[in-house]
Formats: C-alpha cells, structure tokens, sequence
C-alpha cells in the first residue's frame, strides 16, 4: 500500500507537470500584448496599441513624423522620434512648408531644430559629398565640421567650375555686379573644400552673402573659440527639372555641448531682389518696376550674332578672342583686389595677401571687388 501511494504520487507530479507545459505552450500565441512576460531575470513589457498611437500623436503634433520614411532618435531635437527625410535630394524641407519671399534672406523652419539622428552625431570630423544627379545638381552634403579640416591655406581658384544653370551676368544695383555666384554648399571657410563640383551651385549673390555667410561665420567662429565639433549639413531644394535652386536649408548641431552653443536649421533663398530668375534655366530679368537693364559680360554671344547678321555677299570670319590677364594683390578678407603698385596693396598683411594672374571679370565672380584708390 505505502509503495502504490508513491507511485500514485509520482504519477501525480508527473501530470502536473504535463499539464503546466502544455498550457505554457498554448499561452505563447495568446494575443494579450498587455501582459508582461519574463526572459531569466528580465521582465520584458510589451508596449500596446494604445502606447504606441500616444508616441505618434505626440510627434505629430511637434511637427515631426509626417511625410517621412523610417523612424529613428532624434538626438539634436531631444525627442523620442524623428524622420529620416525624404525628396529634395535627400533633404528634409519641402518648398510646399516654406513661406514666399517677403524680405529676409532665411526663415527659420521645423522650430529652427535641426534633425540629426542619433547615428549621425560624432565627434570625428568628416565631409559627405552626393555624387551629382542626371541633370548635374548638387544633392545634399553633410559634414561634422572639427578644428582639423579647417582650412590654413588661401582659397585657390574655382572659375573652371559651371554649376547647373550657371549663367555670367551683371546687374548695376547688385553687390559685386555680378547676379550669380558659385555658393559653396559647406562654406571654404569651414571645410577648406575649393573646386569640388558636388559643392557649388549656382546662388545669387544676395543669398551667398546675406543668407548663408553669416551662418557660416557663426559656426566658424565657435569651432575656432571652441575647439568644439558641429555637425552640419546643407540641401539644395530644386522644383522639378530646374537647373537652379530655389534656396538651400542649412542645420547645424554642436555636438560636445548637445546644441547649446550651435543649434538652427533655417532656409535661405535663392533670390535677387530687383530681378526674376527663370530657375529652369538660369536666365533672368529686371524685375517688374526696375529701370537699369542688366549687362551682360557673355561677349561672345553678342559679338557672333552681330557677325550673322551682316549681309551674305561679304565674307564672314569667325572673330577672335583675345583675353588678357593681368597680375593682381587680393586681400582675401576684405574681398578687394589692388594692383601691384597700389599703396594699400603694401599694407595688406601676409596671412591676407595672395597674388594673382587673371582677369577682373573672375574676380569679381568670386565676390571681390576693386580697390577705389587704384581702379
């Protein structure tokens, strides 16, 4: 009797455990994600649809989250989610969110936060430049922008460089003369990057230096008081098939002080006041109400029109161009150039002065312009 109580004791356990491993199995399919299951020593919570709606309609209402394509931290926000960006060659700004040109070079967009994810943020230097698209545009470019990849030597030249829809024209009223420049996406002063064609489009003169040029000196000017490292990208934002931009949006994030001491994200227009610009092409024209017409420096173009026309019973020659060069001093931090003999030339310090061979037509494309003593 005491042996068959064992074995029916025995028997017992042994069902019980049978009946434990098979609940267990059936409970692994079970739909209800609120309860928490453990894994050794960890407790694994499930998150709810409830939860999940929450995080969303959070981000949503922050303005992040919409038109986007994958989710990820946003580390320069300090929100929980962010977007991956999507479009405009890879930017995050979409010409339908930006207000009309009413007189500011930049708005500030996305609450002037910028988006970098969490694994884009270091702390080690580097630049990213997009391979150019089928039309020839520049993309987005991206960098963390140190101390050492700074520049220490003088900008070279870039005149060899045509970005898409580049055209060489002058209009009296406009700094310089000269409507177009060839921007730097990341700033020379920043990257010390020269004739990099993944880094130059064609900007107006107004949007070079009243839209991107101040932030590119305030970012310059911390990583030099700093030593500090600021991530920074900037994306050309194109409509369609156009040659030229409609503006850039430029974000930028320092990062050993989590954006305390560098934190914007702002878009600058690519726009002249006083001229309408056919972004298709390049080409432009006296806004409506302004009186001086624009000079055009395209010689080439007038002189063989000019040639066509002549009548078909005289010869007609091909005409020959000739461009002299002559040498000139540059200041390269007041942006005038001097001839050599020139008093002020003299005075200009070393680390300011460059010598150059060329013409004034390249300089003043470059944003220089003549000394009023000597020209």
């Amino acid at each position: 009797m005491e042996k068959l109580l064992k074995n029916k004791k025995l028997l017992g356990v042994i069902i019980a455990v049978l009946v434990l491993a098979v609940a267990g199995i059936a409970g692994s399919g079970s739909e209800d994600t609120d309860t928490p299951t453990t894994t050794g020593n960890a407790v694994v919570e499930s998150v709810s649809e409830n939860d999940v709606s929450d995080v969303v309609n959070n981000n949503q209402n922050n303005g992040i989250g919409n038109n986007t394509e994958k989710q990820t931290e946003n580390v320069a926000g300090k929100t929980t989610e962010s977007y991956k960006p999507v479009g405009n060659g890879g930017g995050s700004v979409s010409l339908d969110n930006i207000p009309d040109f009413s007189g500011s070079p930049y708005v500030a967009i996305n609450g002037n936060t910028p988006s970098f994810s969490a694994n884009e943020i270091t702390t080690k230097s580097y630049e990213s430049y997009s391979s150019l698209d089928g039309l020839g545009r520049c993309s987005v470019v991206i960098a963390c922008l140190g101390r050492d990849i700074m520049p220490t030597e003088d900008r070279g030249n870039i005149g060899q460089v045509k970005p898409s829809g580049w055209q060489t024209v002058k209009y009296d009223f406009v700094d310089g003369k000269y409507l177009y420049n060839r921007c730097h996406l990341i700033g020379f002063q920043l990257s010390g990057e020269n004739a990099n064609t993944r880094n130059l489009i064609t900007g107006t003169r107004y949007m070079n230096v009243q839209g991107m040029l101040p932030f590119e000196n305030m970012v310059a000017d911390y990583i030099k008081e700093t030593n500090n490292h600021v991530m920074y990208r900037v994306t050309p934002v194109f409509k369609g098939n156009e040659l030229v931009a409609r503006g850039v949006q430029i974000e930028a994030y320092s990062v050993e002080d989590e954006g305390d001491g560098i934190c914007f994200n702002v878009y600058c227009y690519n726009v002249q006041p006083g001229v309408e610009i056919d972004y298709l092409t390049g080409k432009s024209s006296l806004a409506t109400g302004t009186t001086k017409a624009p000079e055009t420096t395209n010689k080439t173009e007038t002189t063989l029109q000019a040639t066509t026309e002549q009548t078909t019973s005289q010869p007609t020659q091909a005409p020959s161009i000739v461009v002299t060069t002559r040498d000139f001093v540059l200041n390269t931090n007041s942006k005038k150039y001097h001839t050599p003999s020139c008093r002020y030339a003299n005075e200009i310090s070393p680390q300011n002065r460059q010598e150059y061979n060329g013409t004034t037509d390249e300089l003043e494309g470059w944003g220089y312009v003549p000394c009023k003593v000597c020209h």
